[in-house]
C-alpha cells in the first residue's frame, strides 16, 4: 500500500531542524479480531482497529518520549519539539548510538492463508468445533479457547534519513483444558501461532481432544518421588527454558545496567559442552518474531549467543551496542505506538545437534520425560519450571504419564549438565513474551529434544 504523500511531507518537515542529536517517529495503523470461548458458551467477539504514534528524541545521552491517538500530520512538528523538551530535562552526557546506514523501504505482510480473509463465522465455527472436542471427553470440568489475529502496519523515518513501512499479519491460538476431582485440579493446554498464515489453527480437533484426555488422566497419575534426575526435555519445553533462564539474560540492557550481570556474562566464558549453540534473530525467516527492520530501522540479524558453549554475543538497541562497544542487532522492539523500543527477542533457539531421539531415549535408566510448558519464574541464573506434561522414562522407554512436575536448579550448571542434542528442531509459536510493561510481544522459541542430566524434579 502506497504511503501517504501529505503524512510523508509533515514527516520530513517534523525530523528537520529539531535541534536534537536524534529524533525517530513512528506511525502505527492496526485492525484486530479475538474470539474468547469460557467453558461451554463464547464469551467474547470482538473487533478493533486504531491509529496511533510515537515520538521520540534524544538531547546529551537523555531520551525523551511522546505517544499520541490523534495522528494529524500538522501536529507532528509539535510532537517532536514536545519529546526534544522532555529529553533536554534529562540530558546530562553524550548521546551514543551506534551507526547504521538509513535505509529506504516498504516491505510488504508475509501472508499464506490471510486470516483476515476468513470470515468471522468461519471463525466462530472453527472454535466451536474445537469446544465440541474438549466437552466429548467425560471429566473435564472447564475450558478455554482464545483467538487472536492482528494486522499492523507501522512507519518508522528517524533524522538520520531512514523511512521505512512495514507490515505483519499475526495470530494466535491458546486452548486450555482443566479437569477436577474433589479438591484435585489438572490442566494441559496448547498454544500455536503464525506470521500470516490461519492455516496453523486449522484441522486440530485430534490435538484439542488429546488434551483433554491428558488433563483427565493426570488426576490418577501417579507423582514422581522428588530428586534429582536425567531429564529428557521436549523441543516446546526446551525452547521455552532457553528463552526465559537464558535468553533474558543475554538482552545487553540488562546486562549494562547490572554489575553482577557483567560478571556472569562475560564474552568468552564457557557456558556448556561444544554440542551447545544458541542463536536469537529476526531473519530466521516465516516466523512469529520475524521482521525485516527492527523499531530503531536497524535491519534484522541472526545472532549466536552460545557457539559452541561459549557466550559470543549478545541481544542490542543501538544505544546498548555503542555504549558497551558492541554491533548492533536488531533488536530493539516495542510492543505498540505506546511504548519506546527497548532490548527483546525474536526468535531463540537451540540449533540442532548430533543425536537423535532415539539416542538420548536409549542412554537414559531412570528418568523423566518432560514436555510442553505450564509456567516458570527465573532470578537471575536461578530457575523453576513447569512442565505441561510428564512421563518416567524406563531403561530407553518412555513409560507411564506422572502427574505435573518442576524442574528447578541454577542455569549456568544445567547448561554445563545438558550433554545429548537432538537434530529434530522445532518451534513453538504460540507464546508472547513480556518485559517492561510491553505484553505480549509475538515471538518463537524451538529447540531439539535436549538430554540434561542431575536436574531437581519435584511435584507441582
Amino acid at each position: 500500500m502506497q504511503i501517504d504523500t501529505r503524512l510523508r511531507e509533515a514527516i520530513a518537515a517534523a525530523l528537520h531542524n529539531h535541534g536534537a542529536d536524534y529524533v525517530e517517529v513512528r506511525i502505527e495503523e492496526t485492525e484486530a479480531t479475538h474470539l474468547l470461548f469460557r467453558g461451554r458458551e463464547l464469551e467474547e467477539v470482538g473487533r478493533s482497529q486504531g491509529v496511533a504514534g510515537c515520538v521520540r528524541a534524544a538531547v546529551a545521552g537523555g531520551w525523551g518520549f511522546v505517544s499520541f491517538q490523534d495522528c494529524n500530520p500538522s501536529l507532528l512538528r509539535e510532537r517532536v519539539a514536545t519529546a526534544v523538551g522532555h529529553a533536554r530535562l534529562v540530558g546530562r552526557e553524550r548521546t551514543l548510538l551506534a551507526p547504521v546506514p538509513p535505509v529506504e523501504a516498504q516491505i510488504p505482510p508475509r501472508l499464506l492463508k490471510d486470516p483476515r480473509l476468513v470470515p468471522l463465522v468461519e471463525k466462530k465455527r472453527l472454535l466451536e468445533g474445537y469446544n465440541e472436542a474438549l466437552w466429548g471427553v467425560p471429566g473435564v470440568q472447564s475450558s478455554t479457547i482464545a483467538y487472536a489475529e492482528t494486522w499492523r502496519r507501522v512507519i518508522f523515518a528517524n533524522s538520520e534519513g531512514s523511512f521505512l513501512q512495514q507490515e505483519r499479519v499475526d495470530v494466535a491460538l491458546r486452548v486450555s483444558a482443566v479437569a477436577r476431582q474433589g479438591g484435585d485440579v489438572q490442566q494441559v493446554g496448547i498454544s500455536v501461532g503464525s506470521l500470516g498464515d490461519f492455516g496453523v489453527v486449522e484441522g486440530l480437533e485430534g490435538t484439542v481432544r488429546e488434551i483433554a484426555r491428558k488433563a483427565v488422566a493426570m488426576l490418577s497419575a501417579p507423582s514422581v518421588t522428588p530428586g534429582h534426575y536425567t531429564v529428557l526435555l521436549d523441543p516446546v519445553l526446551a525452547g521455552v527454558f532457553i528463552h526465559e533462564a537464558f535468553g533474558h539474560l543475554s538482552e545487553a540492557d540488562h546486562v549494562y545496567e547490572d554489575p553482577r550481570l557483567q560478571q556472569i556474562m562475560v564474552l568468552g566464558r564457557c557456558f556448556g559442552s561444544p554440542l551447545l549453540n544458541v542463536v536469537d534473530g529476526a531473519a530466521v525467516p516465516g516466523l512469529r518474531g520475524s521482521y525485516a527492520y527492527d523499531d530503531e530501522g536497524v535491519a534484522a540479524q541472526k545472532t549466536y549467543l552460545i557457539r559452541e558453549g561459549v557466550l559470543v554475543g549478545r541481544l542490542h538497541s543501538r544505544e546498548t551496542a555503542a555504549r558497551m562497544g558492541e554491533q548492533p542487532t536488531g533488536n530493539a522492539r516495542a510492543v505498540s505506538a505506546a511504548f519506546p523500543p527497548i532490548v527483546r527477542m525474536t526468535n531463540t533457539f537451540i540449533e540442532p545437534g548430533p543425536h537423535t531421539l532415539e539416542d538420548l531415549l536409549g542412554d537414559i535408566r531412570d528418568g523423566i520425560y518432560c514436555k510442553n510448558w505450564y509456567g516458570g519464574m527465573t532470578s537471575m541464573e536461578q530457575f523453576t519450571f513447569s512442565a505441561g506434561e510428564a512421563y518416567r522414562i524406563r531403561n530407553g522407554r518412555i513409560e507411564e504419564l506422572l502427574r505435573p512436575v518442576m524442574l528447578t536448579g541454577n542455569l549456568f550448571t544445567t547448561l554445563q549438565n545438558i550433554d545429548g542434542i537432538a537434530n529434530d528442531l522445532a518451534f513453538n509459536q504460540g507464546g508472547g513474551c513480556g518485559k517492561g510493561g510491553q505484553f505480549p510481544l509475538p515471538v518463537s522459541n524451538g529447540s531439539p529434544h535436549i538430554r540434561i542430566r542431575d536436574v531437581l524434579v519435584v511435584g507441582r
